[in-house]
């Protein structure tokens, strides 16, 4: 019987048989559906990608404001479509370790203050040009540009020199940085045509897919790029689409009919509900990502850090972690570091402290209601999660008045504009990464607007630290001053819950990001 199975398990991969007739055949022979479709999916992967059909997604992430410029992307629609049509100079393997893309080579000086990038030959752009060390350079000094408000800003203002020399770019940093592969690894630095000077939201670059359809807010197609210089490993499909489907009810009605292939966000409410619907498969993994509130230091009333720890004493994170994420997750310490990252180091765990937090609100001298703003878009719960702050904050004297935003508009309208909201953040792939995007004084996307320069100085320090025991010393220091002193309320973070419909094969479970580091799209294919 085994060796039937496998030999029509194989038939399947090879597109010689029907699926249902697999099932069939395997039912009377008095094999479970489930073990069935294990065989399926190994002979899938035994048979290597398929390629053709149009793969979907149904994501939240999108509004009408989005650009198809790498340095703006922020939320997971642009990012997981940037993944599509857009190629990096490095990115990170799904283990962690370096992957050359158009960087051929990476070397360093010994004191890891000069790096120097051999670019990689034969890479075509879209528009059919050839991708040059002057391209990569380009790139390199838009994202140095506080013009571009790129989100990598904040730490490539760290490079001193960017310099194109043949098929080399080389790096000239002001501060040792043994971490800067892994910061070139950054989504937003998607290599372009003259590095997106000329054009930044033109949607060119040397991705698996060019981009077809760009209709922000509501769709994104992209169809393969016959010349892309790795084709057997990404872009399968003849054609992906992203569709915008910012309500979770809708994005889980979307895959449980068919009308896309996979979604993002599932919300853990309804996680064990869906692992019962027949082909759908819950795809969940714990990482760097973290679901926040988070508090503009320089605003009042919280410009007060009594006031601010007060906020951070009144929430309950225990039962959060149990209502909103029912476990998909591990509690979280006000500060962006968990065990995902190298160098981590345990703190104690601030615990809801209603009576604390009571005596530091009377000492912050503030009197009446504190308006926060959340949305359905903020993170999956996070409405509920406002009004369990809401509740808990009432018991330490503390009036949190709760305010549900739009999704369309909120990254760009709340997020980072107004002094108290929901957010999230993916994570970065290192610590100094992290610091430097969301917490140097310098940084664009400095949600929290905690600009101390004596944190600014240890990242600086850390970043340069070569030793590793001195270096772990550091980021806790760095840690329990953004715990104590810094505008972060992170109470959880959060496991990364994709789900995907029948017959998706290749799908790889990465750590990094959601939607295997935001290339499902162009690894994953349709089994036949």
């Amino acid at each position: 019987m085994s060796n039937e199975l496998d030999y029509l398990s194989r038939r399947v991969a090879s597109g010689k048989l029907s699926r249902r007739d697999f099932l069939g055949r395997a039912a009377a022979l008095g094999v479970s559906a489930t073990f069935a479709n294990s065989l399926l999916s190994s002979a899938a992967r035994a048979a290597g990608p398929v390629k053709g059909g149009t793969l979907k997604a149904g994501l939240v992430g999108g509004e009408s404001t989005n650009s198809l410029d790498p340095a703006l992307m922020m939320t997971q629609v642009p990012f997981a479509f940037g993944k599509c049509w857009g190629e990096m100079i490095v990115e990170l393997s799904p283990e962690g370790k370096l992957e050359n893309r158009i960087a051929e080579e990476i070397g360093s000086s010994d004191d890891a203050k000069v790096w120097t990038l051999k670019i990689r030959d034969g890479i075509e752009f879209h528009n059919g040009k050839t991708v040059t060390a002057e391209d990569v350079a380009a790139t390199l000094e838009r994202h140095s540009d506080e013009k571009s408000k790129s989100g990598a800003l904040g730490y490539m203002k760290g490079i001193e020199t960017i310099k194109a020399s043949g098929k080399e770019v080389v790096l000239t940093l002001k501060e040792p940085n043994a971490d800067l592969p892994y910061l070139l690894s950054d989504y937003h630095l998607i290599v372009q045509p003259n590095g997106g000077k000329d054009k930044p939201d033109a949607g060119i670059s040397a991705g698996p897919y060019k981009v077809k359809v760009n209709e922000p807010g509501v769709r994104h197609v992209g169809e393969r790029f016959a010349n892309y210089w790795q084709g057997d490993k990404m872009g399968h499909a003849d054609q992906i689409e992203v569709v915008v489907i910012n309500d979770a009810t809708a994005r889980t009605a979307a895959l449980q009919g068919g009308q896309v292939n996979m979604i993002n966000r599932v919300e853990p409410k309804i996680v064990d509900l869906i692992k019962r619907v027949p082909g759908v498969t819950i795809r969940n993994h714990s990482g760097p990502g973290h679901y926040v509130f988070i508090m503009h230091c320089n605003t009042a009333p919280f410009d007060n850090n009594d006031l601010r720890m007060a906020l951070k004493l009144a929430i309950n994170r225990e039962e959060m972690l149990n209502k909103v994420l029912r476990g998909y997750g591990s509690l979280g310490n006000d500060f962006p570091i968990n065990a995902s990252y190298p160098l981590f180091t345990e703190i104690e765990q601030r615990k809801y402290d209603p009576d604390k937090a009571k005596f530091h609100y009377k000492k912050s001298g503030h009197d009446g209601s504190i308006l926060l703003r959340t949305s359905d878009v903020a993170f999956p719960g996070a409405v509920d999660a406002a009004q369990l702050y809401q509740q808990s904050a009432a018991k330490a004297g503390i009036k949190l008045e709760v305010k549900r935003e739009p999704g369309d508009g909120y990254w760009n309208e709340v997020w980072n504009k107004q002094p108290f909201c929901a957010s999230y953040w993916g994570g970065r792939s290192t610590q100094d990464q992290m610091y430097s995007t969301a917490y140097l004084s310098s940084a664009d996307w400095n949600d929290t607007r905690f600009k101390r320069p004596d944190f600014d100085k240890m990242v600086l320090a850390a970043r340069a630290e070569l030793d590793e025991a001195k270096r772990k010393q550091m980021y806790h220091d760095m840690a329990v001053m953004v715990r104590d002193e810094g505008g972060l309320i992170l109470p959880m973070f959060n496991q990364f819950i994709d789900a995907t419909g029948p017959k998706v094969g290749g799908w790889v479970e990465d750590p990094h990001q959601e939607l295997c580091n935001g290339y499902a799209l162009a690894k994953c294919w349709l089994e036949a």
